[in-house]
């Protein structure tokens, strides 16, 4: 019991008028204090490594199942029929992996808000070997290219589920709340007090009565909706509608600035230019794209989403530009396009690999990661709808510019596909600049607010330092409170 206006007042009223102040802060766009003070406790246990690292390995085939076709496509010889195959059939083989996906990606986040994100990253896992025992024991370019769309269909699905199921688990983002749509909050309980082992029981009982009002709304909308109403709302919700223009428009950006393209043709494009081992010059990029993925994964919540993509785009625009120019100079001899077999300058060759290492590099420290994050823009009712359309989107571009690539380069010479490309990446920082609001340190709940009165970027500013603030006298406040000698003060606050 506690005291308010000299009556006494049970726990069961302070933790309704609790919730009620937390939902009316959400509705009104505010932090919440009592969500600031539920963070509390975040370090990430072994519980949480081992579930992320699990999902992670459908990241892995993904990329690798993509990737993997570069080499491929300089050593299959005439394994597949042809004496060597042409580049409608290279496109076509590429190419039927990403329609895989696309459609894939388009169900995946669908049909994971009815089964579960886990059903879906087990079935993306089956068909990844199913779709590698076809590859292994094809002997035609349509059955290969049959293959390569079943794996592509597990790449879709992987791609679309993994990272949304990473960040419903993140414990910084108060991701870990698929249990508490079905209302069992004894499970809700079990499943944090895993999740936040180092946290005290107060701690964990003041999260999912944090999580729990937080997803209130969302149950509410859930349970009196069908699935049409809730596509329209994805649609004509001005909030909902800003979130999948900011995560179509970011994946869009992804495909269109032509980095798949390197992935899939890496090998013979150096091969082209007169390296004598075009794969291993083609592993070069895959590691700078390693490595520079490794620093983004250190830095994108310290420096933030938005200021990550404003800092690197510019590189990539430069890599890019750089490599027009080096091709241009390069082929002149040539007539501006690329003729295997020819001795190309070493010189421009190699400034052409150094491009295409800055433009990665650039790459895979904000663009290859930061549109991932799309699973945060969207509020839980619409987030499986959201995600697969965003999901989808992104595989409608790598569609698009794998299955024209080496069309583009023969019709437009090198220098002009690059040069074109470069144009695609300056209008995508563009539409970071003017459309992409910082995320970084804002809950899921939380980022929803930022898309109230446009698409937020001063906003999501304005609550990210609303909510430091908070955190700092909370943080002061437990200070304060330890050296009166009571150290619990701030938990009974919230519980």
């Amino acid at each position: 019991m506690s005291i308010v206006d000299g009556k006494p007042r049970s726990s069961l009223e302070k933790d309704t008028d609790d919730l009620r102040d937390l939902s009316r802060d959400i509705d009104t766009g505010e932090i919440s204090e009592l969500a600031v003070v539920a963070e509390g406790e975040e370090r990430t246990t072994w519980f949480v490594w081992m579930l992320v690292l699990c999902s992670t390995i459908s990241g892995l085939l993904f990329g690798y199942d993509t990737g993997v076709i570069s080499g491929a496509l300089v050593t299959i010889g005439s394994d597949l029929g042809p004496a060597q195959l042409s580049n409608g059939q290279k496109e076509l083989i590429t190419s039927s992996t990403t329609l895989g996906a696309l459609l894939g990606g388009l169900v995946a986040g669908i049909m994971s808000d009815w089964t579960g994100r886990r059903l879906v990253l087990g079935i993306a896992d089956v068909i990844f070997i199913g779709g590698a025992v076809g590859q292994a024991v094809c002997h035609t370019v349509w059955s290969m290219i049959g293959a390569r769309f079943l794996i592509g269909i597990g790449v879709g699905l992987a791609a679309c589920i993994a990272p949304l199921y990473i960040q419903e688990l993140s414990p910084t983002r108060l991701r870990g709340r698929m249990v508490v749509l079905k209302g069992d909050m004894v499970s809700a309980r079990t499943v944090m007090s895993r999740i936040y082992a180092l946290a005290q029981p107060e701690e964990v009982e003041l999260k999912v009565k944090v999580l729990h009002a937080a997803v209130q709304k969302s149950i509410e909308i859930t349970n009196t909706t069908t699935f049409v109403q809730r596509f329209k709302s994805m649609l004509f919700d001005h909030i909902n509608r800003r979130a999948l223009i900011v995560a179509c428009g970011m994946q869009a950006f992804q495909q269109l600035c032509g980095f798949n393209t390197l992935m899939y043709y890496s090998a013979t494009l150096f091969k082209e230019i007169g390296f004598d081992q075009p794969t291993a010059v083609g592993l070069i990029i895959s590691g700078t794209n390693f490595v520079f993925t490794l620093v983004a994964l250190k830095w994108i919540d310290r420096i933030g989403r938005r200021k990550i993509m404003v800092w690197s785009a510019p590189g990539m625009i430069f890599g890019l530009t750089l490599a027009s120019i080096s091709f241009h100079y390069l082929t002149r001899k040539t007539g501006g396009n690329l003729i295997d077999g020819t001795q190309y300058s070493t010189a421009w060759s190699a400034i052409v690999l150094v491009s295409m290492i800055v433009f990665v590099a650039s790459y895979a420290t904000g663009l290859g990661n930061v549109p991932w994050q799309q699973g945060e823009l969207f509020g839980l009712e619409v987030r499986g709808i959201g995600t697969s359309l965003s999901t989808a989107t992104n595989w409608a571009g790598n569609l698009l510019i794998g299955s024209t690539y080496l069309s583009l380069m023969a019709k437009i010479t090198p220098a002009g596909a690059f040069g074109f490309y470069a144009g695609l990446c300056l209008l995508g920082w563009i539409f970071v600049l003017a459309c992409f609001p910082e995320t970084a340190g804002l809950s899921l709940e939380e980022v929803r607010m930022v898309f109230r009165n446009g698409f937020g970027i001063r906003e999501s500013k304005r609550l990210v330092k609303v909510k430091k603030e908070m955190k700092e006298r909370e943080k002061a406040k437990e200070r304060n409170d330890q050296d009166r000698g009571d150290p619990g003060t701030t938990l009974k606050r919230g519980v």
